[in-house]
């Protein structure tokens, strides 16, 4: 079944008054439960692309489909919503909140959507747990490496039980051992709660783990190919 699915999906940013086409018509579908790298040089629309499949950025033109749902015919609160309770993120700047223990980070998407104390608070330790992190419920992210940092984001990403996970660069600001680490631990939720990875990355050890690979090149599909995993 297709979670994700676009049809000639363009976009148009202005440089000082010049037109830059940054996606040229692209068209792809993402069946539920793989694990996908959308990958190319800086430039080639990568993260243009994976913004607006999340809903945070609109097409200038084409359709986007989330599941049945066509996510131009959606309101910015139901947008919100969509992307609260179907998708979750993982940045390449990690993205937690400072002032918040690594427990309360990935708590924070479940208070918004209100889930009840005891709850958000019995799932996110269990999450912490299962991702070897469990000690570091208290700590908050300065007092973190960067890849306890990146276990913590994606403990928050998954902790909704999310259809999608959409995950931007982000092993780029790890050492190589830590992002095989972080790639260990994705390929395994993958395989265990048979959530959708999609990556945007140039990162070879990232690319080779692909299922499936979307190269992108000035704004386009230039290459889908399927790995051996």
């Amino acid at each position: 079944m297709a979670i994700i699915r676009t049809i000639d999906v363009e976009k148009t940013y202005q440089d000082n008054g010049v037109p830059v086409r940054a996606l040229r018509g692209v068209s792809m579908t993402v069946d539920s439960g793989e694990f996908t790298v959308i990958a190319g040089p800086s430039g080639s629309g990568k993260t243009t692309l994976l913004n607006i499949i999340g809903a945070l950025d609109k097409p200038t033109g084409g359709e986007v489909f989330l599941e049945e749902t066509d996510l131009s015919t959606l309101k910015r609160t139901e947008l919100s919503d969509l992307r609260l309770n179907k998708i979750g993120f993982v940045f390449q700047a990690y993205n937690l909140i400072p002032v918040l223990s690594a427990l309360e980070n990935v708590e924070f998407t479940m208070m918004l959507s209100n889930v009840p104390e005891k709850e958000r608070h019995d799932r996110a330790m269990q999450i912490l747990d299962e991702l070897g992190i469990a000690e570091l419920a208290d700590k908050r992210p300065n007092e973190m490496s960067g890849g306890q940092q990146q276990r913590v984001a994606v403990a928050r990403a998954i902790v909704n039980n999310p259809s999608l996970v959409l995950a931007d660069e982000p092993t780029a600001n790890l050492d190589s051992a830590t992002g095989a680490e972080l790639l260990n631990l994705m390929e395994q939720m993958n395989r265990e709660r048979n959530i959708t990875f999609i990556f945007s990355s140039h990162d070879p050890q990232v690319i080779e783990r692909a299922h499936r690979l979307l190269t992108l090149k000035d704004g386009k599909i230039v290459e889908d190919t399927r790995g051996s995993a």
